[in-house]
């Protein structure tokens, strides 16, 4: 028998059928705190973040829409609002603990918004179905990013858009600025706020050993999107990709 294929899990190296175990007990411990230290850790920004997603995207009314590894489901909620009652999104996350989180803020909110656990290596859905496809802070913690991407590609219309937001590579004259914050500042906002360092500890390893903008920019062509292009967020911390199907 062969050994098995190695990947990241941070700046620690794991069997590739451990990782997505893993990420899963990050995401079931972080969950009930995961929105209020989004807030603390980007002092509100990702909402900012969020809402230039959606207008980025081009959604108009009427149509559908795909949120992977959605969660808490605020891209879910501000598309629902965007596309209106003759449109659809479907919120899916990975982990159960994160999407009953986004299930229950849909129902408060009184949107009528379908939520489905799978995993964005292997989505369920059939070939061209979807205007948009977007995946927020998520793409970072799958195993296989390139078969992700494909299969965001698959599911998408031919005219359809794929959008990734996603921590990116900060502008270099930040980046000892932006360690200092990452590995010392924020897992004792994450012991403090969620009673769990290590899995903010883990977060900020993620974000450097994901892909930076040109690397996932190559990726998504790779993947068969067309006329990728990017925008830089907070001076390179965050960035949002956006390709379309053709």
């Amino acid at each position: 028998m062969s050994e098995q294929q190695q990947t990241h899990f941070g700046f620690k190296t794991v069997a590739e059928g451990e990782k997505a175990k893993k990420v899963g007990e990050v995401f079931h411990s972080v969950a009930s705190k995961y929105d209020l230290m989004n807030d603390v850790m980007s002092a509100g920004l990702h909402r900012t973040w969020k809402r230039f997603a959606v207008e980025i995207s081009g959604v108009k009314a009427g149509d559908t829409v795909l949120d992977i590894a959605g969660g808490s489901g605020d891209l879910s909620k501000l598309f629902a609002q965007k596309v209106g009652p003759n449109g659809r999104v479907i919120l899916t996350d990975i982990n159960a603990s994160m999407l009953s989180v986004g299930r229950d803020r849909m129902l408060d909110a009184g949107l009528n918004v379908p939520t489905l656990q799978c995993d964005a290596e292997k989505l369920p859905f059939p070939d061209g179905h979807f205007d948009c496809v977007i995946v927020a802070f998520g793409l970072r913690n799958m195993t296989h990013k390139d078969q992700a991407l494909a299969e965001m590609q698959r599911v998408l219309k031919v005219g359809g858009r794929l959008l990734v937001l996603e921590f990116s590579k900060v502008w270099q004259p930040l980046s000892k600025l932006y360690d200092a914050y990452s590995f010392k500042l924020l897992p004792i906002m994450g012991k403090l706020f969620a009673k769990d360092a290590d899995s903010y500890q883990y977060l900020a390893e993620s974000i450097r050993m994901h892909p930076d903008q040109e690397t996932l920019k190559k990726m998504m062509e790779e993947a068969g999107l067309a006329k990728v292009d990017y925008y830089n967020l907070a001076a390179g911390v965050v960035a949002l990709h956006k390709g379309y199907k053709i």
